[in-house]
Order: structure tokens, then sequence, then C-alpha cells
């Protein structure tokens, strides 16, 4: 029988903390057949990442790698690992700009945590194809400081007609993915809250992300 596919979780802040942070290291231990890996240690990054089908930041905030970290983070993804980030995983390294590369944009600001309507513009992908074409959620709708649309393929995009206090306008992505190097990468904004995790469209939403970065959705 083979092993179950393996994931880090990393949970380190050394800016804004997340209370959802355990709930959604919860939700990731049970969405799947996944062995997990969660920690805070940066030295955790400092070995060989190879054993790991994905490495998921999950509501990271500020500089939280080493040197080395970085290193070995970058060499991972290039050679073909997956890295999912979520939520303020784009509050993240801004001191690195590989890793603005990686992810896809940079967290600017967000409005007040409220409900709104977001658009699935692809309704294929693992993490997407359950949705309805509006989906409504409740979050805090992050605003960047540029849009992704040119550098990755959009998957969920903002309404900002349906909430109060959005400033990126008509385009406004809210989950992406792409290939950088010979690795995928994933990233939702959503997750702001613990109640997310127990959401069922959004925890398959991540499954569906973590399976696609894992290239899981290959063995299908």
């Amino acid at each position: 029988m083979a092993a179950a596919p393996r994931l880090l979780v990393f949970t380190r802040t050394t800016d804004y903390r997340h209370d959802s942070i355990p709930a959604a290291v919860t939700a990731v231990r049970t969405l799947g057949p996944f062995e997990v890996d969660a920690t805070e240690d940066p030295a955790a990054f400092e070995r060989p990442l190879d054993d790991y089908a994905a490495v998921v930041f999950l509501s990271t905030s500020g500089e939280i790698l080493t040197p080395a970290g970085r290193q070995h983070l970058a060499s991972y993804v290039e050679l073909g690992g997956g890295f999912v980030g979520v939520h303020a995983a784009a509050c993240t390294e801004y001191d690195w700009p590989y890793y603005g590369d990686l992810l896809g944009a940079r967290f600017d600001r967000h409005p007040a945590y409220q409900p709104g309507n977001a658009l699935i513009e692809d309704r294929t992908h693992p993490a997407t194809q359950h949705l309805p074409a509006v989906w409504q959620f409740t979050d805090e709708w992050y605003d960047f400081r540029a849009s992704p649309r040119s550098s990755t393929h959009v998957l969920v995009s903002a309404d900002e007609s349906s909430y109060e206090g959005g400033r990126m306008g008509a385009d406004h992505p809210l989950a992406w993915c792409h290939q950088k190097g010979a690795g995928r990468v994933f990233y939702t904004a959503l997750g702001h809250a613990s109640e997310a995790y127990e959401d069922p469209d959004f925890r398959a939403h991540l499954l569906g992300g973590i399976t696609w970065a894992a290239g899981l959705d290959q063995l299908d």
C-alpha cells in the first residue's frame, strides 16, 4: 500500500496572527488522505523538502524564513514541489522578491469582514469545480497591490458590488494557480475566520487546491 502524501503546514507569524490558525490546521488534517506535519519552526525549511507533496503556508505573516529556508523553498518549488498559500500567506515575506513571484500577488488592504459574492471563473479546476457560478461567502475580501491575472490562471474573483469597501475594481482575483518552474502554486485569499474551515464548500475549495498543487489530481 502506497504511503499517504505528506504535507508541510507552516503557520509561523511575525506580524498579525489569525485566531483561526488552530481550526485551519485541524481542517487540513481532516481534509484528505494526507500525513500532515504542522510547524512554526523555520528550521523545518533548513533541510530538504523532497519528502513533501506540497508545502502549505497557512495564514503566515511577516518575515518567517531564514536565508537557508528561502533557498530550500525556492529550490523545492522550482524542481517540482507543490506550494499552497492560504489567506494571510499574501502578507508574508515582503522582503523576499522571489516570494512575490511565487505567490502571484501581495496583500494591500482589506475592508471589514462581511458577506459578499465570489465569482467562479473556472468551473473545471479541482478547487472550484464543486462551486456555484456565484458563491456567497463571508470573508475579508483582500485587495492586492496588483492583479495577478497576467501571470496566473485566475479561478475566483470578487464581485465588489456585493460588499462595501473593495478598491481593485472590475479585476479583483481572489484565488488563482500557476506553474513556477516545474512546481505548481495555488493561492486562495479566503479563510479568515474559523467558521470557514467548517464550511463544506470552503473545505472542498482548499482540498482541491492542495490536491492540484501536490499533483495528486494527475493520479485519477
